[in-house]
């Protein structure tokens, strides 16, 4: 009968053998060989091909991007749609945007150096840059000239200085628009106010900036029978204007030559 073949030998226990002895490297083997834990982790799921691959890390990098930027700012149609614009019709009060003028008023008279009891000497070479950059949030103007017949003469303050838009508050509480739709004149009725749309380029505006009064010396204009200082009187062109009041005081002033309506 054939006996069967002897089991084969682990190769470690053969190099463990060679360095000790037979009971030690039995023990040894069977510690740190046979009953060593074995530790495993799952795989995670991959792609199956490449294109696949560089997808998933197309969408791994656009979370990762998305998770860490910035709220996005709303869009021009967002905005409209918010109303973040719309004033409401209860506060469009020519009374309230008054103070606004007259904190206008002294802020024009600090751009334009005027001193008090000065003749306000002001010529285009020496102010005509702090004229084309000032902001007109607050201005009374009047249009004194226009494609429409029917828009001069609107005056009120400027509640609203954009791009394309002059946004009026009248003596009757009434609010107008500047707008820069071309054409015939387009009425809108919104939720919370009824606004005019007219264009802006190509319309002339008026507004008028008073000289300060000297302190004290009004006793002696009332003995003396002297005048009061006439104020300074400027117009303004709607289509040199079509900017941002935040772009216009970073523009520099150009000379040019302006076609008149």
């Amino acid at each position: 009968m054939a006996s069967s073949p002897a089991p084969k030998t682990h190769i470690a226990h053969t190099l463990l053998s060679r360095a000790h002895s037979p009971d030690s490297a039995t023990q040894q083997f069977t510690e740190r060989v046979k009953q060593k834990p074995l530790f495993l982790r799952a795989t995670s799921p991959s792609a199956s091909d490449n294109r696949s691959r560089r997808r998933l890390h197309r969408l791994r990098k656009k979370e990762y991007f998305i998770r860490h930027q910035k709220p996005r700012p709303l869009s021009a149609r967002e905005k409209r749609k918010s109303g973040l614009y719309d004033l409401p019709k209860e506060e469009c009060k020519y009374a309230i945007f008054n103070g606004l003028h007259e904190l206008w008023v002294g802020y024009m008279q600090e751009v334009l150096d005027l001193k008090a009891g000065s003749n306000g000497h002001v010529t285009p070479n020496s102010h005509g840059s702090k004229l084309a950059s000032a902001d007109y949030h607050g201005a009374e103007v009047e249009v004194v000239r226009s494609r429409c017949s029917g828009r001069v003469g609107t005056k009120g303050i400027v509640v609203r200085d954009t791009k394309f838009t002059f946004v009026l508050v009248t003596e009757r509480d009434e609010m107008k628009s500047e707008s820069m739709s071309c054409g015939l004149e387009v009425r809108m009725v919104l939720t919370r106010s009824c606004s005019t749309a007219i264009p802006k380029e190509h319309t002339v505006f008026r507004f008028t900036v008073p000289l300060p009064k000297p302190e004290g010396t009004e006793d002696q204009q009332k003995e003396s029978g002297a005048d009061e200082p006439r104020p300074l009187v400027f117009e303004l062109h709607g289509s040199q204007f079509e900017n941002r009041p935040v772009d216009r005081a970073n523009k520099k002033f150009k000379w040019k030559n302006i076609d008149y309506v």
